[in-house]
């Protein structure tokens, strides 16, 4: 069996990416801080795949402790990296906390690949690299536009810290995933996004606010130059994006890379405004939802959305999950949540 390290693999992305991945036959080794996730995560991927993957509770910008997970789990074979703040308007006022966790988290997971004789890295990548595109869709050759936020630029940079790595070290390859907007939950509702305080993203908030925790849903502008006049984004199955993760480690572990470095867009292809957005969460759930037009939110995106082809024919990856179903999954999570009491 097969093992794997999995970096935030308690929070949403990568909890759901461990399930894939555990389903697929491989072991997964979870390095988590808990800053933005739950220790009980671990029972709950259990819970899902019977199997309960191997734990510990450790800060990737600590090399001592990431050199420690490496020697009590010998033979780790690839790498998925998801551990990283992420909250666009939080890296405008912490900038150094971001430029600190990512990167550094970055270069420690680096310098011990070769060390231990790990063959690949999965990079957790963003369609934020490619800032406000020229053209529609966005393919991966789309120039990558200077950052609109810290976080933004930590995808950027490290994305050539790797690409760096990789010429400079024989034996390791990488693939970067740039994801579009994943939403939703797992279809068994024990696994979804749980942000610590006040959402950041807008289907949590949606759920929160039509389950009643938030009073009412902020749509930053109408006045952007689209249809309904609200932004536009390429919103993915939290699920199909785990799925993607999994064929990239197969990849990786079997060769079939055509490149040492290989980008690929995860995303539907299918861009929707967020007035559509609410519109189908009311109409799939048959929950009003209260929500107002406010002003423009400062480094938002007018509109964005994946030409996921390359991703379609390289990888036989593709979004498969309709929104309407990924939107019940999201409000059966919020109901699960309320059932356990977790606000």
């Amino acid at each position: 069996m097969k093992r794997i390290l999995v970096t935030g693999g308690l929070g949403y992305i990568g909890s759901h990416s461990v399930v894939e991945l555990q389903q697929s036959g491989y072991e997964v080794v979870i390095v988590d801080n808990l800053s933005n996730s739950r220790a009980d995560v671990v029972d709950n991927i259990q819970a899902v795949t019977s199997v309960r993957p191997a734990f510990e509770k450790v800060d990737c910008t600590d090399l001592d402790a990431m050199e420690g997970v490496f020697k009590k789990y010998a033979g780790i074979e690839a790498i998925i990296h998801f551990a990283a703040s992420k909250a666009v308007g939080e890296s405008v006022q912490k900038p150094l906390l971001y430029y600190r966790n990512n990167i550094v988290s970055l270069l420690n997971l680096l310098e011990l690949m070769p060390r231990f004789g790990v063959k690949g890295l999965v990079f957790s990548s963003s369609c934020t690299v490619y800032g406000e595109p020229d053209v529609l869709p966005v393919t991966e050759d789309a120039p990558i536009k200077p950052a609109t936020s810290p976080y933004g630029n930590t995808k950027q940079i490290n994305e050539e810290i790797i690409r760096d790595f990789v010429k400079a070290q024989d034996g390791v390859n990488a693939i970067l995933l740039r994801y579009f907007n994943p939403i939703g939950a797992h279809p068994t509702a024990l696994l979804g996004e749980l942000p610590n305080g006040v959402p950041q993203n807008l289907v949590p908030y949606i759920t929160q606010t039509a389950i009643g925790i938030r009073e009412q849903l902020s749509v930053f502008g109408d006045d952007y130059d689209t249809p309904d006049g609200s932004c536009i984004r390429d919103y993915i199955n939290v699920v199909d994006l785990a799925k993607a993760h999994v064929i990239a480690i197969d990849r990786i572990l079997n060769d079939k890379q055509k490149e040492r470095v290989e980008v690929f867009n995860i995303g539907t292809g299918r861009g929707l405004s967020v007035l559509e957005l609410v519109d189908m969460f009311q109409k799939a759930t048959g929950v009003k939802l209260n929500y107002k037009i406010t002003g423009r939110r400062a480094g938002d995106i007018e509109k964005v959305w994946a030409d996921p082809r390359k991703a379609n024919e390289e990888l036989g990856w593709k979004a498969e999950t309709s929104v309407e179903d990924t939107l019940l999954s999201a409000w059966k999570w919020q109901l699960k949540l309320r059932e356990k009491g977790i606000q």
